[in-house]
């Protein structure tokens, strides 16, 4: 097919999932002449598993996303039907926000949001090449011959790159929820060199709300304190609709252990890695025998229809066989399956191939994010995506790049594991990857990140002076919280939770450190003094505040660990250098280097292979170079 130029413009974004959106709107903010390549515009920030935006760890994604200037955690607040506070009853540390939305809502609102965007152009097409001169991103070609001419490609394939879905005998060529595939990338990436391996994902049915029996189950219902995502949402939204907990049991079980020679999983239809910590119930119920019974989620799609999603049973049995296990499990007996479950497998890269910057280490201008960088779920994908996008732009922009560290931020943790210990499976966040997560918090992520959004270019104005007002705010309540208070006030406070009379003064932070919370603080020793001196203050302010105070002495101790893991990180690396003429380091400790080249010491020594007896033979080297 005779070529023709289509567009000329400075990057093109191959994908309009959330990895894909969030790149483009990084790249069209900042200025950048940008054309967004998707397979159907109906596919735009589409949520195609769960109705749900955060959870466990990827809500902290989701803050830090939009401290930086992106646009999941706005979308997701105008579009919740509930939202809840996860882990509410542990540490600061580790609770999320978890939103239910809706999906329909979510897509509409995506869309609008990239069709009025300056800079950004949508072209319904599929991208069949990169085209490369001289090392460095030439253009994208269609598979209707055009060329799109551009400087940077941000590669956001999702689950679609030769995609095809398997339910029980039967094996589809599509992606996910009947959405066209992508056929034409693959052999591309392949030329390029990109190492190229299969994942696997699967979803659950889809029953109908009005043939359901939901007083046979748990009502979950949303949180009554108002969360939000995005720091520029003023109204928190509101709680429209109730999930619903049952369960499986062991008539459940028994109907998929007695299939098990007809699931795909099973039966050697599935060859692809799936993800460990999100599995099907037939990967549950056979590797957790002992097991009574597994947690079902019911979850309204969205606002203006009856489906029901699932969560929890997703599966790629026969149509026979969910029909009859999920009429099994308690308030689904009678519920009609709207769309089955199914498993669905797709093409993606080794990640060892890929820079902290998702930049590509063999061609230049050329970045990944998302799915085809294995990882799963929406929001490590919009991190992803953001961080792809802007760095492009940054690279365009003739600026220095943007790579998070482990201790500023859970993408960089994120990402540091992606490009310096690999996947073998669909990664997934999670609180205890972040071993510096009571400095990672959700709730001051605004501070950390805001500012470096805002050097980027892609904080606006108006987010950044509400950044310095919250953080103005949150300093002058610190103070106020190392204020003293008279000793015979705290008395009967200090007894009523068990404490002994103090022998001095005590201030308001010394109370908190006492496990007092702040409320009952204010309303018992502020009660007569007419207005309190913590009126006016925002109440996320004051929240951060006291987390700030409680957890003051664990961040210290962080704090001093970072100090020296950062000792580690400014010892920088050569990048041309061969391990393998390097005496002393082991055998496995050489390929792994080799493999990954990287950058500093401090990611040498997080590299699955490399020991710190490795790490002395290079910091020894090292000085051996400097001399």
């Amino acid at each position: 097919m005779e070529s023709f130029e289509e567009y000329n413009a400075q990057a093109v974004v191959i994908g309009g999932g959330h990895a894909g959106a969030e790149a483009a709107l990084a790249l069209a903010r900042t200025g950048i002449d940008t054309v967004m390549l998707t397979l159907n515009l109906d596919g735009i920030g589409f949520l195609p598993c769960n109705p749900s935006v955060g959870g466990t760890a990827k809500g902290h994604l989701v803050r830090e996303i939009d401290a930086l200037g992106g646009e999941m955690g706005i979308i997701a607040d105008k579009t919740a039907l509930q939202i809840r506070m996860l882990n509410a009853g542990k540490g600061a540390a580790v609770q999320c926000l978890r939103a239910q939305t809706d999906k329909a809502a979510y897509h509409r609102e995506m869309k609008r949001v990239l069709e009025n965007t300056e800079n950004l152009r949508i072209l319904q097409a599929e991208a069949a090449e990169i085209l490369i001169k001289d090392g460095r991103c030439a253009g994208v070609k269609t598979t209707y011959g055009g060329v799109i001419s551009c400087q940077a490609v941000v590669i956001c394939t999702g689950v679609y790159l030769n995609s095809q879905t398997i339910t029980g005998e039967e094996v589809r060529p599509s992606g996910p929820n009947g959405f066209m595939r992508a056929t034409a990338l693959t052999s591309s990436l392949l030329s390029l060199g990109y190492k190229v391996r299969r994942f696997k994902t699967g979803t659950p049915a889809r029953v109908d709300g009005n043939t359901v029996d939901f007083s046979a189950c748990e009502k979950q219902t949303g949180d009554k304190k108002g969360y939000a995502f995005s720091f520029m949402t003023t109204e928190p939204p509101k709680n429209t609709a109730c999930c619903y907990l049952t369960y499986t049991n062991e008539n459940t079980h028994k109907i998929i252990l007695d299939n098990l020679d007809r699931s795909p999983l099973y039966n050697g239809r599935i060859t692809s890695t799936g993800p460990r910590y999100c599995p099907s119930v037939e990967t549950k119920i056979v590797r957790f025998k002992d097991k009574e019974r597994h947690q079902i989620f019911l979850e309204p799609e969205g606002a203006d229809t009856s489906e029901i999603y699932v969560q929890g049973m997703s599966t790629s049995m026969p149509h026979d066989i969910q029909r009859r296990m999920y009429a099994t499990v308690a308030g689904l007996q009678k519920a009609n399956i709207v769309r089955y479950g199914y498993a669905i497998e797709y093409d993606c890269i080794d990640t060892l191939d890929v820079l902290p910057t998702l930049e590509f280490k063999h061609a230049e201008g050329v970045y990944t994010a998302g799915q085809i960088n294995g990882t799963s779920g929406y929001e490590e994908a919009a991190a992803q995506g953001l961080i792809a996008g802007l760095n492009a732009s940054l690279k365009l922009r003739g600026k220095p790049p943007l790579v998070l560290r482990r201790d500023q931020a859970y993408i960089g943790v994120l990402i540091d594991d992606l490009v310096t210990k690999g996947t073998d499976e669909p990664y997934r966040m999670m609180t205890s990857r972040a071993e510096y997560r009571v400095c990672l918090r959700q709730d001051d992520c605004d501070f950390r990140l805001t500012p470096i959004g805002y050097e980027c270019g892609l904080v606006s104005e108006e987010r950044y002076a509400r950044c310095m007002r919250r953080k103005n705010q949150y300093t002058e309540a610190l103070a106020l919280l190392e204020e003293k208070i008279e000793r015979e006030k705290c008395l009967p406070l200090l007894q009523a939770h068990g404490y002994e009379p103090p022998h001095c003064a005590l201030t308001y932070a010394d109370l908190l450190r006492r496990n007092i919370p702040l409320s009952e603080i204010i309303n018992e020793l502020l009660k007569d003094r007419g207005a309190s001196p913590f009126e006016g203050f925002p109440a996320d302010v004051l929240e951060t505040a006291e987390i700030s105070v409680r957890y003051g002495g664990y961040v210290k101790q962080a704090e001093e660990q970072i100090a020296r893991a950062k000792k580690l990180e400014e010892k920088a690396l050569p990048k041309n250098l061969d391990y393998s003429s390097i005496e002393g380091l082991r055998l496995e400790a050489r390929e792994k280097l080799n493999r990954v080249k990287p950058l500093n010491l401090g990611q040498a020594g997080r590299i699955s292979g490399v020991n710190p007896a490795d790490v002395t033979v290079l910091m020894v080297y090292l000085s051996t170079l400097k001399k």
